[in-house]
């Protein structure tokens, strides 16, 4: 297995605060993401489009040569 660049690991760290996110918002209507940025707009939104952008480059990095 290849070393995980600092990229990959925060593209990572990402992406399971949100699959995280997504499982807690459907079983016990509990949203991580704005209980992690004490309810603070500007950054819930901030990080919520980081982790987006972290799944869609995943997808690319998943099904390159």
């Amino acid at each position: 297995m290849k070393k995980l660049k600092w990229l990959d690991t925060a593209m990572l760290i990402l992406l399971l605060i949100g699959g995280l996110n997504w499982g807690l918002v459907a079983l016990l209507n509990f949203d991580l993401v704005n209980w992690i940025t004490f309810g603070m707009a500007w950054l819930d939104t901030t990080l919520k489009v980081l982790v987006g952008v972290s799944a869609v480059v995943g997808i690319f990095r998943f099904f390159r040569k």
